[in-house]
């Protein structure tokens, strides 16, 4: 079970490397598009780690396509892997039963 785990964290490692913003996967005639913003921002915590002992890659692509790339980089990162909530669950007071 441990070495599945490891695994999947070595597989999971390699897929985020592939496709990481400023690691010149993207010239000034094919820029990053909304898509590219969306999984940029999803993947911004580990890319944050990743950029300081790799000086190449960057959160945040610079040859993209303007607004539609910011619009979906901001997008995900304030949902945090998905979970975009846009209203939010007030806590219940416990009631308290009459003594």
């Amino acid at each position: 079970m441990r070495n599945r785990t490891w695994l999947l964290i070595i597989v999971l490692a390699l897929v985020l490397a592939a496709c990481a913003p400023g690691s010149d996967n993207f010239a000034a005639d094919d820029r990053a598009n909304f898509f590219h913003g969306v999984w940029h921002g999803w993947i911004a915590p580990f890319t944050l780690v990743w950029e300081i002992f790799d000086s190449d890659i960057r959160v945040y692509e610079p040859n993209n396509t303007g607004w539609w790339y910011d619009f979906g980089f901001y997008m995900a990162v304030i949902s945090g892997f998905g979970s975009l909530a846009l209203s939010r669950r007030k806590q219940r007071k416990a009631r308290r039963q009459p003594s």
